[in-house]
């Protein structure tokens, strides 16, 4: 299973660092190019490596977490995704003035969807802060819970394997219409909830 990220910013980060963590490896690219990674990717090890945004949208689970505004260029004019897993990790708010996006009505995973046609999509890593999602999962003698939604079992299922391997606990809110919804910031109730699962 190959791993590629889209957008090198907090979220991005952290989810890189967590990989890394866990022995796994990704590539991670941006707007700017693989030049403006050397720093990030040396400073997180070695099984992290920075790549084009087309090498990171080949691998076999993509990553996106970019500003809501930048989404369209962000994942636009790649080739088809062809059933490849897509992780919705972006929240239809951005700085500096946080004003929420208008997004008629839609919840916000669906509006994604729409940008990455032929992709199975799953929301997941949009609601912990970063500083939280990039530090050690086990917390207070549990492990640190990550919510997640799609409307493919399959996809969700791999989504949930990384979950696991990585640390942390999944927990499957359904298909994106509802989970999606209750995991949307703002408008949700489960972002910023730093959850922890004993035992």
């Amino acid at each position: 299973m190959t791993i590629g990220i889209i957008g090198s910013g907090a979220i991005g980060t952290a989810f890189a660092r967590t990989l890394a963590r866990a022995g796994l490896e990704a590539t991670i690219s941006n707007s700017r190019g693989a030049d403006s990674l050397e720093g990030l990717v040396r400073e997180i090890g070695p099984s992290i490596k920075a790549g084009s945004r087309e090498e990171a949208a080949r691998a076999d689970i993509v990553f996106v977490a970019v500003n809501w505004t930048k989404l369209p260029a962000a994942v636009g004019g790649l080739p088809d995704w062809k059933g490849r897993i897509v992780i919705d990790a972006n929240n239809p708010i951005e700085a500096p003035l946080f004003k929420p996006a208008d997004l008629g009505g839609r919840v916000s995973s669906e509006v994604f969807a729409d940008l990455v046609p032929g992709a199975r999509v799953v929301k997941a890593f949009n609601h912990l802060r970063a500083e939280l999602l990039a530090t050690d999962p086990r917390s207070d003698g549990g492990r640190r819970v990550l919510f997640y939604s799609g409307n493919d079992t399959t996809a969700k299922a791999e989504v949930a394997s990384l979950i696991e391997q990585i640390g942390f606990v999944g927990i499957d809110l359904g298909s994106l219409a509802v989970g999606g919804k209750l995991a949307q910031f703002p408008g949700g109730p489960l972002p910023n909830l730093n959850l922890v699962k004993i035992g």
